[in-house]
């Protein structure tokens, strides 16, 4: 379960990692990833069928060809059934016969999905040969017309649909004109046989097209669906994100409140300290307590800006310039040559600008390491009044231009001195090689910062 904390002015959750995410913000996310129940096919919330339906409704789908096979031998098995029943006298041919040509004119049904123009080719021939013998008049090739009359109308494009269509029922309207044995039989005349028949292959075709329609709707709506669910995830996470950024900027005037205060605490303790010390370590109480919240505060700062796809904080130090000689150190272990080179004094740098010269440093020297091939390296530092420098240059390859755009290490070693006022040069160079400088301003102690940018 979620524990509330009701001490600050903005609740905050505690996550399974033991990070403490403000409350509004964990229930836009809870929004973001909810979705609402779906009442499916079978009519239960999540749409299955019961474990043992499910699985044979999921295999009939898989192969539709079974299905329609069960369809041809109900047709055959009807067939057969009212042959049996029919007294002998009225049977038009014997029962053998009658299943063979039950069989073969129930063929077209199998066919209808996987050679649908083939079960229109073969149901044409059968109507030839059946009216030129008695063996023909089945009740399968009826069945055999209907379904493949829905399925090319259902499942084709319109011009193919009509296409399919005429040259499945044009061979049934001239039979239906020149077959004066049934017109005799049903004491019609022909043209209420071709009216009769083209009725017929018009209700087909147009509750074909119906079906035809109303899938590409459905299938529209779910496009619709996906593209209108996939928006509402993107809006609440921009929700999600807008929220974490005006948390975080709250917290960030609290953060900059709190050591502003310390500085002017600092400052009068240091004046009041040798007339007033019970003033003064008041003041330094103060100092204490108010740094502390303050690190309460910079540290959710930091929570609500870390993504959850970012790793948990590292509790270890952050490195700085004397970290470098041991990088390097590393990099020779490695199998690279690389020279260090230090010139000035560095003096007192802020621990970011810092940081910042180690992280060139380290991409710089792991871009050769994995780009550059038998290479050598050299690494100059030099710290001046107003300017610090530093520059990485090998003797290898250096990246191909792909490889340079799908990396983000020079992006990032970009942000990084762009941070602090700096400049970033990187590319080939002319004898060879690849080379990374970097120029960032030195803000001293009593001078404004960006003094020495002129």
């Amino acid at each position: 379960m979620s524990l509330l904390r009701k001490e600050e002015p903005d609740f905050t959750v505690a996550d399974d990692r033991g990070r403490e995410t403000p409350a509004s913000v964990a229930v836009m996310e809870e929004t973001a990833g909810s979705r609402a129940p779906r009442i499916g096919r079978a009519g239960t919330a999540d749409g299955r069928w019961p474990r043992g339906a499910g699985r044979a409704v999921a295999a009939l789908r898989a192969r539709p060809v079974v299905i329609d096979a069960l369809l041809a031998v109900t047709a055959v098995a009807v067939e057969m059934l009212l042959a049996l029943a029919a007294p002998p006298a009225l049977r038009a041919n014997p029962l053998p016969v009658t299943l063979g040509w039950s069989a073969l004119t129930a063929t077209p049904i199998v066919l209808r999905r996987v050679a649908p123009w083939v079960g229109i080719v073969w149901t044409t021939a059968l109507l030839v040969v059946g009216l030129r013998t008695d063996a023909g008049d089945t009740l399968t090739i009826v069945v055999s017309y209907a379904v493949l009359g829905y399925t090319v109308a259902a499942h084709f494009t319109l011009r193919r649909a009509v296409a399919a269509t005429a040259a499945l029922w044009l061979p049934v309207l001239v039979s239906g004109a020149i077959d004066s044995e049934a017109q005799r039989a049903f004491q019609v005349s022909a043209l209420f046989l071709v009216l009769n028949n083209l009725l017929v292959a018009l209700v087909l075709f147009f509750i074909g097209r119906t079906v035809h329609a109303r899938r590409a709707a459905v299938r529209a709506l779910e496009e619709r669906a996906r593209v209108a669910e996939g928006n509402q995830r993107a809006l609440a996470e921009q929700a999600v994100a807008d929220e974490r950024r005006r948390i975080a900027r709250e917290l960030h005037d609290v953060v900059a409140h709190h050591v502003s205060v310390m500085g002017v605490l600092a400052t009068g303790a240091r004046r009041v300290l040798r007339r007033e010390p019970a003033t003064a370590d008041e003041a330094l109480a103060t100092i204490e307590d108010t740094s502390r919240t303050a690190l309460r505060e910079m540290r959710r700062l930091l929570d609500v800006l870390r993504t959850d796809t970012e790793p948990a904080a590292d509790l270890a130090p952050q490195p700085s310039l004397a970290g470098i000689e041991t990088l390097v150190e590393q990099v020779r272990e490695a199998g690279l040559p690389v020279q260090l080179r230090v010139d000035g004094d560095a003096g007192t740098l802020d621990p970011g600008v810092a940081l910042t010269i180690y992280r060139i440093v380290q991409e710089a020297l792991t871009n050769v390491l994995k780009h550059g091939g038998p290479a050598t390296a050299a690494v100059g530092l030099r710290f001046g009044v107003y300017w610090l420098t530093v520059e990485v240059c090998d003797t290898g390859r250096g990246p191909t231009a792909e490889q340079n755009a799908l990396g983000h290490g020079l992006v990032g070693m970009r942000e990084r001195v762009a941070l602090y006022g700096g400049v970033l040069r990187t590319g080939p160079r002319p004898g060879g090689g690849f080379r990374v400088f970097a120029k960032i301003p030195v803000d001293q102690l009593g001078r404004p910062a960006g003094e020495g940018a002129r």
